[in-house]
């Protein structure tokens, strides 16, 4: 055999020694006790091992009427803030969809002036809908109203995912359909209620100050000593648990009045904590999220870089100008959920009911994304948004197992069919056809382990439908064999001559199948987007098994054949 060929052999042997690494933990049944090299096992959907279905509808008219209702509040800092008097009226609901509140001056003189004033501060975000004397009613405008609706269901899958992890459930699809509804899909989830009322809550945002006294080399001493008492993080695992857990086993180290709490850096391909930055903050926020009013990305003219603006509400304005101007120096934490978002220095006092939270260095693209991230999070914390159960479903475990019976007798007897039919028709050299689609099967299964994605029933359809086309692939490869036989070339020149006229043939069934697949990928929900990802996975690995991998097992077979009559 060419040299080449022993390339292309010890790279298969490679990869398939890969792929029965990753795969033997699912069908084996492995504990992960840290000793095997592959931890993951296949993550099966909410029809294969049972769960909770469900989908959430937001009350938009209420968001309007809290989002009108905090301008009304803004508009009053203003007029003060420009050396004018006036008071917040009462909220006008004429119209459900479009709240309005109206606004009261103390001198008449002064409309024009705060007319103009609103208008330059709030341009395009409110309406006047009306003025009667010294009386201003105000309204949303139709594009903050669309970026509202775009924002709240960006908000409240932001909320909803926080919920999710500290419930532990490690592969939850949480998604949009449409602009005014959430799916959430929980496999495995047993406890229904209990998700359901984790999921009606709203993220808890706290505001921190950092105690900068104690060095990092000595809290990461406690957290070390913590995980050598076996207090670790799992994935999986409640992350507020941990940290009850760890601080306990610490109480005597730490300062009074002081706890520690982490910056997770999450890893967005496989939804794993990268990294953990220890903080020791205050036990007791003086400051929570009831307090703000809203966050939004804004940029500095001056520096052309982005930072994230705060607005609190009148009581919270006050909390935060005397926090902030009896701890100047020092750093502020904001932590949702537990997890640190940012901690930046206090450089000043902050009066007015606004601030501002600037980000660490790196490009222009990189800190808009990370103020964006940032906004977001502290919106969900801030504003609640009405969350309404439309539909549930619950999935027992008993008719996922049922289905998973159903399709292994299936994929079976239809396996069976298929490879008697190969090996009638084509002989030996259905053998080697065997060989590869029992190699796609491998492959796929591994890639779906290897990229942790979920295996639905859909997808073990899909799974079914490529092997169907990598049997395809192999008929297409023989029959263009048999032609060049026919044409009395040589054993050789035939199989050379096969592969090379059914090469582009493959390729192209592939790709518009493929194209197919994206489209369900991305434009699809729930179980059509596990379908496409078998599917996807699978043409890739049907590329590779019935062309080239067939290609290296015919030319062995050749080889130990030469001279004799090719079985096909």
């Amino acid at each position: 055999m060419k040299r080449s060929w022993w390339y292309k052999f010890t790279f298969l042997l490679t990869v398939v020694s890969l792929a029965i690494i990753f795969v033997l933990p699912t069908f084996m049944g492995f504990k992960d006790d840290g000793k095997y090299p592959v931890k993951s096992k296949i993550n099966l959907g909410l029809d294969l091992q049972g769960g909770l279905y469900m989908i959430l509808g937001i009350d938009f008219n209420k968001v309007y009427k809290d989002e009108i209702s905090g301008y009304a509040v803004k508009i009053d800092y203003l007029i003060k803030d420009n050396g004018m008097t006036g008071r917040v009226g009462e909220s006008i609901i004429q119209n459900p969809e479009d709240p309005q509140y109206s606004y009261t001056l103390d001198n008449a003189a002064d409309v024009e002036k705060a007319k103009t004033s609103i208008r330059k501060y709030f341009p395009s975000i409110i309406r006047l809908t009306a003025e009667s004397g010294t009386t201003l009613t105000y309204g949303l405008t139709k594009i903050t109203k669309t970026n509202i609706e775009t924002q709240s269901v960006s908000k409240s899958i932001e909320v909803i995912r926080n919920r999710i992890d500290e419930f532990g459930v490690t592969e939850p699809e949480i998604i949009s359909q449409g602009n005014d509804r959430i799916i959430v899909q929980l496999p495995g989830v047993k406890d229904i209620e209990r998700a359901k009322a984790l999921i009606g809550k709203t993220a808890k945002l706290t505001f921190r100050l950092v105690n900068d006294t104690v060095g990092i080399s000595t809290i990461n001493e406690w957290v070390v000593k913590a995980e050598t008492a076996g207090i670790t993080y799992k994935h999986g695992d409640r992350f507020s648990d941990y940290l009850v857990k760890l601080n306990e086993h610490i109480k005597k180290d730490l300062p009074k009045g002081y706890e520690i709490a982490f910056e997770k850096k999450i890893n967005k391909f496989n939804n794993q904590i990268e990294s953990k930055i220890p903080y020791l903050v205050q036990s007791q926020p003086p400051l929570t999220g009831d307090a703000l009013q809203d966050a939004r990305v804004q940029i500095d003219q001056q520096k052309n870089e982005p930072y994230v603006s705060l607005d609190f509400k009148s009581v919270g304005a006050k909390k935060f100008e005397k926090l902030t101007g009896d701890n100047i120096g020092r750093r502020m934490a904001i932590v949702l959920d537990g997890n640190v978002y940012s901690a930046p220095n206090i450089q000043a006092k902050i009066g007015g009911g606004r601030a501002q939270v600037t980000l660490g260095g790196g490009g222009f693209n990189k800190i808009m994304k990370e103020a964006r991230d940032l906004a977001l999070v502290l919106r969900a914390g801030a504003l609640p948004v009405q969350l309404d159960f439309l539909e549930q479903r619950t999935v027992g475990p008993s008719l996922g197992q049922d289905s998973i019976k159903k399709a292994k007798f299936a994929s079976l007897i239809g396996s069976f069919i298929v490879f008697i039919f190969i090996l009638f028709y084509y002989r030996i050299s259905g053998s080697i056809a065997i060989a590869t689609l029992s190699l796609n099967i491998v492959f796929i299964l591994a890639a779906l382990v290897g990229l942790e994605a979920t295996l639905t029933l859909p997808g073990i359809a899909g799974i079914a439908l490529t092997v169907g086309m990598a049997v395809d692939a192999n008929i297409i490869i023989y029959e263009r064999i048999r032609e060049e036989i026919r044409k009395g070339v040589g054993n050789y020149k035939a199989v050379e001559g096969g592969f090379q006229h059914a090469f582009w043939t493959i390729i192209d069934a592939n790709i518009t199948t493929a194209l197919a697949g994206l489209c369900l990928l991305n434009f699809g929900t729930g179980p059509i987007r596990g379908f496409a990802i078998t599917l996807l996975i699978g043409i890739a690995a049907t590329i590779y098994t019935s062309y080239f991998v067939s290609k290296l097992l015919f030319d062995l077979y050749m080889d130990k054949v030469e001279g004799q009559e090719l079985s096909i």
